[in-house]
């Protein structure tokens, strides 16, 4: 077949998060390229696929790799966590296509860690939400602090991604601080998940004020409700409206 690239976002990396779709296109792939520890997980479920690694920040060299594999005739997977389409390779790719190239490029729909985590907590997003990224590696924080500002105003639900890393270890404490200044209550209702879907998966429950004196790291997803989101039996409920 030949020239053709997927552009597949596996979940959280074990095989009972991906759809059939992404199944098959890891199947029918001669080649999958990953970041190392995607590959990794990916390896478990097809040990028999050839697969080529680049490690961390190297995302243009990734989609560049697939394009020449492509170019060559092959078939090539390229993976990412998540969804390919939310914070996840299907841009990179996309952009850096020659114009007018004769590679057919299918991107695959995954499940984004705002949905497998939200499934843990209960149904936070269940009414209007929004994805907010807190890393400010290629976005400046301070179009980060529009965003948040503007969800307290909009009444959003949130997820929250990338809330803290080594080099950026204050930042889900801005986050939350900026959220309360805007006008959400301290008492306002969040979760957080880490490792979701992976070995030593941990979900919590906990107040706005509580969330921003927490210690989290980058594989953490955090969950905000609106102003109506409340606790029962241990799980967010973010109300769509139908008992009011």
């Amino acid at each position: 077949m030949g020239k053709i690239i997927y552009v597949v976002g596996i979940g959280p990396g074990k095989k009972e998060f991906m759809t059939e779709q992404e199944i098959s296109a890891i199947e029918k792939s001669d080649c999958i390229v990953g970041y190392d520890l995607y590959v990794k997980l990916l390896k478990e479920s097809f040990p028999e696929k050839e697969y080529m690694t680049t490690g961390m920040k190297r995302e243009i060299e990734r989609c560049e790799l697939c394009v020449k594999l492509a170019s060559e005739g092959k078939s090539v997977s390229l993976i990412c966590s998540g969804d390919a389409g939310v914070y996840g390779m299907a841009s990179p790719l996309l952009e850096i296509l020659p114009q007018d190239c004769d590679i057919e490029v299918f991107v695959v729909p995954g499940i984004t860690a705002a949905l497998s985590g939200a499934a843990l907590l209960g149904a936070p997003l269940n009414h209007d939400f929004c994805l907010i990224s807190l890393s400010d590696l290629m976005t400046p924080f301070e179009l980060i602090e529009k965003r948040l500002k503007a969800a307290v105003y909009g009444d959003f639900a949130m997820a929250i991604y990338n809330p803290a890393s080594k080099g950026r270890p204050d930042h889900l404490k801005r986050a939350c601080d900026i959220l309360m200044e805007a006008g959400a209550s301290k008492e306002r209702l969040c979760g957080y998940v880490e490792n979701i879907g992976r070995d030593n998966t941990r979900a919590e429950i906990c107040t706005l004020e509580e969330l921003s004196k927490k210690e989290l790291n980058m594989f953490t997803t955090v969950f905000i409700g609106n102003s109506k989101t409340y606790e029962k039996n241990g799980k967010m409920i973010t109300k769509r409206g139908y008992n009011e």
